[in-house]
């Protein structure tokens, strides 16, 4: 194995992910390396179905060996919304602003603090080996977004043990603790093995 496809056009998380992989020797490809490429619909119930059917749809089509991940942001005062949804909460067209708008409109009616974690799940598939790691970052929503750096829930999302949110921070103090550098770091030490 020399090579694996992420199942993503999204080139913030490609790059972070290449970053984690960085020295494995591996050439790390994406979906948008394969023009033409259809779009997988997540339709899955569970961040590992989702993830799952990516890596196994891009497996299929590129006969590479392939990673897919699905993550989100679990509130527990709006019982784990918006979970899967977390890309299109506000709905068709959802942009990043529009999402945190709506999580927090519908926040306002519960009293602080709101708890919440961040989740991200990886699948590796290879046509016969299937590695499945999760990683879960803690912490509470705030009121008034603050920050640049990062996307999505950054700005409102303060992780447990900080006073800054994630938009706050520079992008290897956010690599550092992420949900999915916990998942991808786990998966690194699984394709570690494999290439010994």
């Amino acid at each position: 194995m020399n090579k694996v496809v992420i199942a993503t056009t999204n080139n913030g998380k490609l790059n972070e992910i290449k970053r984690k992989f960085s020295d494995l020797g591996l050439n790390v490809l994406s979906i948008s390396d394969f023009p033409g490429f259809p779009e997988i619909i997540e339709d899955g119930k569970s961040f590992e179905e989702n993830a799952e059917k990516k890596a196994r749809i891009v497996f299929e089509i590129t006969g590479i060996p392939a990673i897919g991940d699905d993550s989100g942001l679990k509130v527990e005062q709006l019982n784990g919304e918006p979970g899967i949804y977390s890309a299109r909460y506000s709905g068709e067209g959802a942009t990043y602003d529009s999402n945190n708008k709506k999580l927090l409109e519908e926040l306002e009616k519960f009293s602080l603090p709101h708890l919440a974690k961040f989740v991200c799940v990886a699948v590796y598939f290879d046509g016969k080996n299937n590695f499945v790691k999760r990683g879960e970052l803690s912490g509470q929503i705030i009121k008034t977004p603050r920050g640049t750096n990062g996307f999505g829930y950054d700005p409102v999302f303060i992780p447990d043990g900080f006073n800054v949110t994630l938009a706050e921070m520079t992008m290897e103090e956010k690599n550092r603790i992420s949900h999915r550098a916990k998942a991808f770091g786990d998966m690194r030490r699984v394709l570690e093995k494999m290439l010994k």
